[in-house]
């Protein structure tokens, strides 16, 4: 290839419109995350957004560096259109063609990357630009795209699809991606009420049931529940193994805190996506909820069903919580949360084991307060070591952030200096608590003053429940 071919093929490529030119992920963002939100999300895991998907997935992978990886991808996405689109299979490719061009060139395939670029030029013949045209359906590509990356990509795919229903304001594909971008960008970054385009959707394609969820979550949230319950029944009944939808649908019960039929949703939700970490996750946090509300039973102990219940219930958390932390994905405190169940269950050398990874984790300022007071109340309520649990609560308390944990410990910190001066009013470490509380408060009262109004006070009750947080 010349100089000047090559000079003109530099120049072409950035004019294309695909992935490569959409800035989806920027320098800070991590790959590895926005990997697992894309190509791990159930929300587009349906067939009619595979070739989306395979796109996505084919730029991850250059990013990677496994150029043959993601043309392995590219073609796919475009065997995928083909199918799906015979019709309009050249203008749907045009977005592909331009992923394929931009790995071939970085692959040093120069004479590949120009072949892709000729294709987009034939296409694009009667256009103003020789390289892109303004079509819906790429306004629509590109809006899909944008919506499974999610976050900041939102509002721009909001203004893809507003676009493209302009010059094709019945397209029911068209308003069902505005519709769900309405329905992600209904408080950020203002109020957006996403009712009317999500209607407009549903009223395009009656069969789209996951505009009808949608609107169900969004409903239920106005307190419009009889309609809301209907619609999530009719999406149920329209689509009865659709992952999207029956993700959508168990967030409704959750919220209607009816966890078994939330449960049994994301259940087969895993059925056709079995290693899915973000379901594993639902499901684990799910059981997680069912384990605390279970625990707050008062007749819990009186028969053994309901703790033959209560064992099965930990297992199932266990068992999916533990699917998520052997994938090695960025979820928020799901090793305490495992260390919990275990300790609840009375394996403490594997609660130890799952408390200590999550110490070894670089945590955020309130993550790391939360975790202080899980590991203290596992010292003071299971293993009955109060000096650990002390120490942990006042690590908790140093750390400069304002929370309901750093309340609750010192609460806790409180009632143990309380009730060690209930026992002994010269106890050196209760008056050395008080002393510390006074000094985070404020409080220049001499700690014996406030010695005496612990032992006025009385001793508290022991009996508080591992789950209190």
């Amino acid at each position: 290839m010349s100089e000047s071919t090559m000079t003109a093929l530099e120049s072409c490529l950035p004019q294309l419109k695909c992935h490569f030119n959409w800035n989806l992920v920027e320098g800070g963002e991590s790959l590895d995350e926005f990997e697992d939100e894309v190509c791990n999300d159930t929300e587009f895991q349906n067939n009619e957004f595979r070739a989306t998907v395979f796109n996505i997935q084919a730029y991850i992978e250059h990013r990677r560096g496994r150029g043959e990886a993601a043309l392995e991808s590219l073609r796919r996405a475009e065997e995928l259109i083909r199918q799906e689109h015979s019709e309009q299979a050249d203008l749907r490719s045009l977005v592909t063609w331009g992923n394929f061009a931009w790995v071939s060139y970085h692959l040093g395939r120069h004479a590949d990357a120009q072949m892709y670029v000729d294709k987009v030029r034939r296409v694009c013949a009667q256009a103003r630009s020789p390289y892109r045209m303004e079509s819906p359906e790429l306004d629509f590509e590109e809006g899909w795209a944008r919506l499974q990356c999610g976050g900041r990509h939102n509002e721009r795919a909001k203004v893809c699809f507003k676009k493209a229903l302009e010059k094709e304001p019945k397209n029911p594909d068209f308003a069902s991606g505005l519709a769900i971008a309405s329905y992600r960008l209904d408080t950020w970054p203002q109020p957006q009420n996403p009712v009317d385009p999500l209607r407009r959707a549903i009223r395009l394609n009656p069969d789209n049931q996951y505009a009808k969820v949608l609107l169900a979550l969004k409903l239920q949230k106005m307190k419009e529940e009889e309609e809301a319950d209907r619609l999530v029944e009719e999406a149920l009944k329209g689509a009865p193994g659709t992952t999207d939808v029956l993700c959508q649908a168990a967030k409704l019960y959750r919220r209607k805190e009816a966890l078994d039929q939330a449960a049994e949703l994301l259940r087969k939700a895993l059925e056709c996506s079995p290693d899915s970490t973000i379901l594993h996750w639902r499901i684990g946090c799910l059981y997680r909820t069912k384990v605390l509300e279970m625990l707050q039973d008062p007749g819990r102990n009186e028969m053994s069903v309901q703790r033959a219940k209560l064992q099965e219930t930990i297992e199932q958390a266990v068992y999916h919580l533990k699917r998520v932390d052997e994938a090695n994905a960025e979820f928020p405190c799901v090793c305490s949360y495992l260390a919990c169940l275990y300790a609840q269950a009375g394996k403490y050398d594997a609660a130890e084991h799952y408390f200590q990874k999550e110490f070894s984790k670089e945590l955020s300022p309130g993550a790391r307060q939360v975790l202080h007071l899980r590991y203290g109340n596992f010292q003071l309520y299971q293993l009955k070591c109060e000096d650990t649990a002390i120490h942990h609560f006042i690590q908790g308390m140093k750390i400069n952030q304002e929370s309901k944990e750093k309340e609750k410990m010192k609460n806790k910190l409180h009632k143990i200096a309380c009730t060690r001066l209930s026992k002994n009013g010269t106890d050196s470490v209760a008056l050395h608590l008080l002393a510390f509380l006074q000094e985070l408060n404020g409080d220049m009262r001499p700690a014996e003053e406030n010695s005496e109004r612990c032992l006025d006070s009385g001793s508290f009750l022991h009996s508080v429940s591992f789950t209190e947080e």
